[in-house]
């Protein structure tokens, strides 16, 4: 039997703060399982991603604990702030590290705090057997960035799991945004750009954890209240399983104005409902959001041709995203097209199963 010692955040099972990192974890650590390996969980905690010196301890004493030899999955966000940990143990075991984002693409960093993170995940990477992008886009970045060698990387997508369709509404008003409260995440720019839409019928349901970064969850409910947001922008804090599908079920579009995403796992678990897509042109994005590749039946849609199941902005402008919002809300045959698009892509989303696969054949390449 294949094994694999599995070592992730202490917090990943925490259903207070859902993450889609946590996410990815717990289903590539399952479908391993459940194809035939061997996997031993080791859970570390720690002030990741810049460990404590006691987290940096804690994480040596987990990595001695893996026979020499053992294949050894980590969670990038554990491994790539503490290289003086992952040097030595990567010379003793086969070790590939799991990149979710890049530390340095974390926004509001300092300078000075980005450059020393960059350059301890730029040791880390280096001294890994290999390394697992969850998108083309992240992978490409590693290898050009850091100077990997392209063999030593490889890309394992996330998967999306099969969902009944969005009971969609008609005016498509019903608008949805699911990340934490985080800078990255932009939500403040997001209300920015609500607030010039005061004359369109909408809602806005937030949800995602509220406690990540306490000043700028205070900086995005200040702007609800200064615009007088506060009737039809919620703020539903973390979803997860049942909660979370009725959230995409009773959405009619999925708004993600990140200032980074490796792939953003919410595009497809949107799509995976046939609901379209209003995201920054950021990272793996496009891939997620990728095209309609096949025409669909032309007596249902009255088309042949579809493209893209949503639309891309810039990153950090309000004004381009409520354009893009209120072309959404006021154009009837926009919201036919980009929902007859998502419909599609919907059969042509990745599974979890070929995540694993990829996952699989990584370490397997590793010896």
């Amino acid at each position: 039997m294949r094994g694999v010692y599995a070592i992730l955040p202490g917090g990943v099972d925490d259903l207070a703060a859902p993450s889609g990192g946590n996410r990815y974890d717990r289903r590539v650590c399952a479908g391993l399982a459940a194809t035939g390996w061997r996997v031993t969980e080791l859970h570390v905690d720690g002030d990741w991603p810049a460990p404590s010196k006691t987290a940096r301890a804690r994480l040596a004493s987990t990595l001695a604990a893996v026979p020499d030899g053992a294949p050894v999955l980590i969670d990038g966000l554990v491994a790539c702030g503490a290289p003086d940990v992952v040097e030595p143990a990567a010379r003793r075991v086969p070790l590939a590290v799991l990149v979710h984002l890049p530390l340095a693409d974390e926004t509001g960093l300092p300078a000075d705090a980005a450059a020393r993170l960059d350059a301890l995940e730029r040791r880390t990477l280096s001294a890994a057997t290999a390394v697992i992008a969850t998108s083309a886009w992240t992978a490409a970045r590693l290898v050009e960035h850091h100077g990997l060698a392209p063999d030593r990387v490889h890309v394992a997508a996330p998967g999306v799991d099969p969902a009944p369709f969005a009971d969609a509404t008609e005016a498509g008003g019903r608008l949805l945004c699911v990340a934490a409260l985080t800078p990255r995440k932009a939500q403040d720019v997001l209300v920015e750009a609500l607030a010039t839409l005061s004359d369109t019928e909408w809602t806005c349901t937030f949800a995602g954890a509220l406690d990540r970064d306490a000043a700028f969850t205070s900086r995005v409910r200040r702007l609800v209240e200064a615009h007088d947001l506060d009737g039809r922008a919620r703020f539903a804090g973390p979803l997860a399983g049942a909660a979370l599908d009725a959230a995409y079920a009773a959405a009619d579009l999925l708004v993600l104005p990140s200032h980074a995403e490796t792939y953003g796992m919410v595009v497809t678990e949107a799509l995976a409902r046939g609901v379209p897509v209003l995201a920054t042109a950021v990272g793996g994005v496009a891939e997620a959001l990728g095209p309609a590749e096949r025409a669909p039946d032309s007596r249902a849609l009255g088309q042949a041709g579809l493209g893209v199941p949503g639309k891309l902005v810039p990153p950090g402008d309000p004004a381009a995203l409520a354009a893009a919002l209120r072309s959404w809300l006021t154009d009837a045959g926009l919201r036919q097209r980009l929902r007859a698009a998502a419909r599609v892509r919907r059969d042509t989303l990745p599974s979890w199963d070929a995540t694993v696969h990829a996952v699989a054949g990584a370490l397997e390449r590793m010896g």
